[in-house]
């Protein structure tokens, strides 16, 4: 079919150059008459036509820099037949003092990929030295923000990961220990927004299960709700912050709500983000439900996340 409009057009702008006298102005477009008989094709209709093709929605793009925005999960995607290749890392608590170089001498870190099934599905595995935990997720997107659509006002992503955690047990109290003591689950509803092209935020409604709780006195399932934002300050860098509210009644009340403040930097194929926050934990059962560092009194952790992108489809 495009080749045939092609042709039309091209005769018809040809017939168009043939009539033309350059040494008088032309008031209007002539109406061509085509070589095949019986059609007469009006060239003004024809361009107006091409101008009415339906583009599809204008999506918003780059709502975060990243697939996280700190600790957390945002609504971004890892393209089709790209993998993504992250280091999370965490120093120790800034309030040890010069002897710990406040925290530099210690370090905690998670190392993951990122595969696109396709632009709107993602699946990820990593392993964290914080427990000795190998985790695996998976990420849909259900709507993507579309500009001036009513009908996509924002960006929407379910996330489910599964964690296993295979430090060796050191608690006697803790008889038998089971393998299925070892698992851990989290699920969360992405809801992002980009107002305008300076301001993005997220809303995470959050569940954490554990099989394995201290007392029965607290709960296996700890619900939360988390809150996210990026404030671009230059094209290539933006600050970018979360906090995660913890439902009262649910953890041990020595366990702190997670609060991360953080600073992007965008450099050619690399996402570099520099950050504060109270967990050292990169997984959402550590950071949600069993935060032991407190702002207050010091306990917070300088840390980082780099990512590199490969792409590793055919063609």
């Amino acid at each position: 079919m495009r080749k045939i409009l092609f042709a039309i057009l091209s005769l018809s702008f040809g017939n168009i150059y043939a009539q033309i006298d350059t040494s008088k102005k032309i008031e209007t477009v002539p109406t061509v008459i085509s070589d095949t008989p019986g059609f007469v094709a009006d060239t003004s209709s024809m361009l107006d036509g091409l101008m009415d093709i339906d583009l599809g929605p204008d999506f918003e793009t780059n709502v975060f820099k990243g697939t996280r925005v700190i600790n957390s999960q945002s609504t971004e995607m890892i393209g089709k037949q790209n993998l993504d290749f992250r280091i999370c890392h965490r120093f120790g608590e800034v309030n040890q003092g010069g002897y710990q170089l406040w925290g530099l001498d210690q370090a905690f870190q998670r190392m993951s990929f990122t595969y696109g099934i396709s632009d709107l599905l993602n699946v990820e595995i990593g392993r964290s030295n914080v427990g000795k935990i190998y985790d695996g997720s998976i990420k849909w997107k259900i709507m993507r923000q579309a500009k001036g659509d009513k009908k996509r006002p924002v960006s929407i992503a379910l996330y489910s990961n599964i964690a296993l955690q295979t430090e060796k047990n050191t608690n006697a109290q803790i008889d038998p220990y089971y393998y299925t003591h070892r698992l851990y689950y989290a699920h969360q509803l992405l809801v992002s927004k980009k107002v305008n092209k300076n301001f993005s935020f997220q809303i995470m409604p959050t569940l954490v299960h554990r099989n394995l709780i201290d007392s029965q006195k607290f709960k296996n399932d700890v619900f939360s709700i988390g809150f996210g934002g990026r404030n671009k300050i230059t094209r290539k860098t933006a600050l970018t912050y979360e906090y995660f509210y913890v439902f009262p009644n649910q953890i041990k009340s020595t366990y702190h709500n997670s609060l991360s403040i953080g600073f992007d930097i965008e450099t050619g194929g690399h996402v570099f983000q520099l950050h504060f926050t109270n967990s050292r934990f990169m997984n959402e059962k550590g950071f949600v439900a069993e935060n032991t560092g407190d702002w207050l009194k010091g306990g917070v952790h300088f840390g980082f996340n780099i990512s590199r992108v490969f792409y590793i489809g055919r063609g």
